[in-house]
């Protein structure tokens, strides 16, 4: 199986600099490749090849001493790119998609250059301390990295990038290093477990996870978002303000992508955390088949028929919108998919359709069912339970069926 290792690195002052610049070139000649299939098609009927362009390489280096100053290979590495965008552009007109024709990219949103370890880049872990390493770019020089995980032993390194993550001079940047892996299985633990997302807890398990959460299986939902909105209202404030083109709004605009950042990591870190916990406790994690990008949707509007607009909704549909993408159910179970792979674990999805209506004492389904959020209370035989725990178990009984039905 393939993982992918992300480690950070520290460029001095100059070196940020260069790196920059090595960005921008690239972006360049991902711009110009394009504009050249463009105008070729566009005035002769021609289709430019990517293997064409990539012969031209070594005229546009003698024409260009600043873009000589790069990695050959990373250059082919980006032309390559843009020759995969194309194939993906035919491949979603000859599936009848929406085609989605290769754009040009800005400098400030081209973020990554991908290289062929050991031809303009080389990962050097022998001459440090223990923890950091050394990577020598070429026309950047020796950056140091912080080696917070060895790689394998053995691993033959091939293809690696160096990632940008933000924009400005506190951007961050990081070395991408894909390697083929063995699976490494954990000890069988014959539980299987059924969880259930929600707001007001990030999940409801339906028994207790250690390390995760409370004896009742509830974990909670740190709602990174929301301890940020204030901060990030008022860094929208600040950028309204600010003259359009000006290095102020410039300013502005990287304070507010460093504080998306920010919530971006703590999400990304709560859910990874989850996930290991859970693939630790059970061989079988049992989840709803969740359609968050549907879920978030804004509600139709409602005509009168007078030419007015009956209320619908909306503002209600916002706010629970906005605990949804919060709470990162996607994220979350991406990540189980992902760590459940790696170690060997079965992760099941099922129907969410009323899961959270139906009894687990007697089976009966009803709205009514659900008296508040947290209350579950049958009408018909009158169980009481927490709402997402009696969710949990039916999620949990619905995966066991699935899986006793594909025996």
């Amino acid at each position: 199986m393939r993982r992918t290792y992300v480690y950070r690195l520290y460029p001095t002052s100059p070196q940020r600099d260069r790196l920059t610049a090595m960005l921008k070139d690239h972006c360049e000649l991902y711009n110009a490749a394009l504009q050249e299939r463009r105008d070729a098609y566009r005035k002769a009927g021609v289709t430019v090849r990517g293997t064409q362009q990539i012969t031209q390489l070594t005229a546009i280096r003698a024409a260009r001493p600043d873009h000589a100053a790069w990695s050959f290979t990373s250059q082919q590495q980006t032309l390559r790119r843009l020759d995969k965008a194309f194939q993906a552009f035919f491949r979603r007109i000859k599936a009848g998609d929406k085609p989605g024709y290769p754009r040009f990219r800005s400098a400030r949103r081209f973020d990554s250059v991908d290289f062929r370890h050991g031809d303009g880049i080389k990962l050097d872990t022998t001459k440090s301390s223990p923890g950091h390493a050394t990577l020598k770019v070429q026309g950047v020089g020796t950056v140091k990295v912080r080696l917070h995980r060895h790689l394998p032993e053995g691993v033959k390194l091939g293809q690696v990038s160096v990632k940008r993550d933000g924009t400005g001079p506190r951007a961050r940047w990081h070395l991408v290093v894909p390697v083929d892996t063995t699976e490494a299985h954990l000890p069988v633990t014959g539980r299987t477990i059924g969880v259930d997302l929600g707001v007001a807890h990030l999940l409801t398990a339906s028994e207790p996870v250690p390390g995760l959460t409370d004896t009742s299986g509830h974990a909670p939902n740190p709602r990174h978002g929301r301890a940020a909105a204030d901060r990030l209202a008022d860094a929208q404030r600040d950028l309204v303000r600010c003259k359009r083109g000006s290095n102020r709004r410039r300013k502005a605009v990287d304070r507010i992508a460093r504080l998306h950042g920010v919530v971006r990591r703590q999400r990304l870190d709560t859910a990874r955390k989850a996930a290991v916990a859970l693939v630790r406790h059970a061989d079988v994690i049992v989840l709803e088949d969740l359609r968050v990008a549907n879920m978030v949707r804004r509600p139709q509007p409602k005509p009168d028929g007078d030419g007015g607009w009956l209320p619908n909704g909306a503002a209600a549909k916002s706010g629970l919108n906005r605990s949804i993408l919060d709470a990162g159910w996607g994220v979350l179970i991406g990540c189980v998919l992902s760590k459940a792979e790696e170690a060997g674990r079965e992760v099941v999805l099922v129907n969410p359709a009323n899961t959270s209506r139906r009894c687990t004492a007697c089976g009966h389904t009803a709205a009514g069912n659900r008296v508040t959020q947290a209350k579950f209370e049958c009408t018909a035989c009158g169980h009481v339970d927490h709402a997402d725990r009696n969710a949990a178990l039916n999620i949990l009984r619905a995966g066991t069926a699935r899986r006793q039905a594909a025996a």
